[in-house]
């Protein structure tokens, strides 16, 4: 397999990716010409490379090294599904995945574009073909999946060693067929969803009343609208 994304690596090493202990986003310190930071996580950032825009590259922190390990060996597993990025390889500090054009859900809900069906029963898929390796597909919210084409992509493999379920993609399904078609080509002004995740935040998760929960939303979008 060629191993072209190698001759990024002198580019790279001039790029430092400093991260916390107290899970807040990492910061960057260091430049490179023709190097764009496309994404910041609390272990990782996510880079491209004008001269070779297919791939992208997830520099860890020093803090991060064993994540960086668990999420390569994941996406090992996960070849050959079109659901997630093509894994390429690894780096010392970095794993490189293809490079996927789109835009979040969250995106998709800041700037009123329609979210078809199709990219849920597409997630629903990718999260069973990920227990068919053994894996256990995590935190996957409005961030980590693509709308591409009209078809979902998942991004962020990187808690899929994990045990639990978090709900986290449960509870948006659950959303998007409970609200969803009522604003489906508005505009959601962030203060709405940042106050509707601020909410979620705050609730025990073991005692979840959707119901109460779903009537403070309803509340919101009602003002929201007026």
């Amino acid at each position: 397999m060629s191993e072209e994304w190698r001759k990024a690596e002198s580019v790279l090493q001039r790029i430092e990716v400093i991260g916390t202990p107290d899970n807040t986003p990492v910061t960057i310190n260091g430049y490179a010409e023709g190097v764009h930071c496309i994404g910041i996580g609390t272990d990782a950032a996510v880079f491209t490379l004008d001269s070779m825009p297919e791939y992208a590259f997830k520099i860890y922190s020093e803090l991060a090294a064993e994540k960086k390990s668990a999420e390569a060996s994941v996406y090992e597993k996960l070849r050959g599904c079109p659901s997630f990025p093509v894994f390429y390889g690894e780096g010392d500090r970095y794993i490189v995945i293809s490079y996927e054009k789109g835009i979040t859900l969250m995106d998709c809900l800041l700037q009123g574009i329609p979210v078809p069906e199709q990219v849920i029963q597409d997630v629903e898929e990718a999260r069973d073909f990920v227990r068919s390796r053994g894996l256990n597909p995590r935190d996957i919210h409005l961030k980590n999946v693509l709308l591409q084409n009209g078809r979902a992509k998942v991004l962020d493999v990187s808690e899929y060693v994990k045990e639990g379920d978090d709900k986290r993609w449960e509870h948006l399904v659950w959303a998007y067929h409970t609200f969803y078609s009522g604003f489906a080509e508005a505009r959601m002004p962030s203060w709405v969803l940042d106050t509707i995740k601020n909410w979620y935040y705050r609730l025990d998760k073991a005692n979840l009343n959707l119901e109460e929960f779903a009537q403070r939303v309803n509340q919101l979008f009602s003002r929201w609208i007026k």
